[in-house]
């Protein structure tokens, strides 16, 4: 094997997958959502999905959405206390079958919340029937490992829809670096925004 190249090709396929993405209707109606959302902003997930879920519930509150991850495993423990009506969730599954998403969301829509945004790619995915509004992944994502089977390029894919969503959202709230900067005053980027703006005690 040629290391360089088998990096270069993973690589290469993961930026495939996201050059993939239709952004249809649905994506400008997501935003929508988001942005006039009444109450809380929640995301769900499983395994590595999970992990982008939480990935983009902290950058959405780092910049000027607050937002926050629900386990779905632990929402059957009573972590589904933390969801009202007026609620948006926000749900990433790459095949929408995973069971503890699937039973999360339809214990949200007994407790009314309707304002629900999928994240998957699975045509016959159950998570289509149980949200509003699908951000589709495509059907055709290829995982590049070598047993076809490791999430990375369908993550990839995640990840930049989840992205696009925040970053946007941000713009159209007329987020500044002044505004990042309180929500995000340590670190690196903390040092820069104090290097730009003075900030009351």
């Amino acid at each position: 094997m040629n290391v360089k190249e088998r990096m270069a090709f993973i690589i290469e396929k993961e930026a495939e997958a996201i050059n993939n993405i239709n952004v249809t209707d649905d994506f400008e109606q997501a935003l929508n959502l988001l942005l006039t959302c009444p109450g809380k902003v929640i995301t769900t997930g499983i395994g590595k999905a999970g992990y982008v879920a939480n990935k983009f519930s902290a950058t959405l509150s780092s910049t000027g959405t607050p937002a926050f991850f629900i386990h779905p495993a632990e929402a059957g423990h009573g972590d589904l206390g933390m969801v009202d009506p007026d609620d948006t969730i926000i749900a990433f599954s790459t095949s929408g079958k995973s069971i503890e998403v699937i039973e999360m969301l339809q214990n949200a829509r007994h407790l009314g919340v309707s304002r629900v945004i999928g994240v998957t790619s699975h045509a016959d995915s159950p998570l289509r029937g149980l949200s509003e509004l699908i951000l589709d992944m495509g059907s055709d994502i290829v995982e590049p490992c070598p047993l076809k089977v490791t999430p990375s390029a369908s993550i990839a894919v995640m990840q930049a829809i989840g992205d696009a969503l925040a970053l946007t959202l941000m713009e159209l709230k007329g987020f500044t670096t002044r505004d990042y900067g309180m929500r995000h005053h340590k670190g690196y980027l903390g040092s820069i925004t104090r290097k730009q703006h003075q900030y009351d005690d």
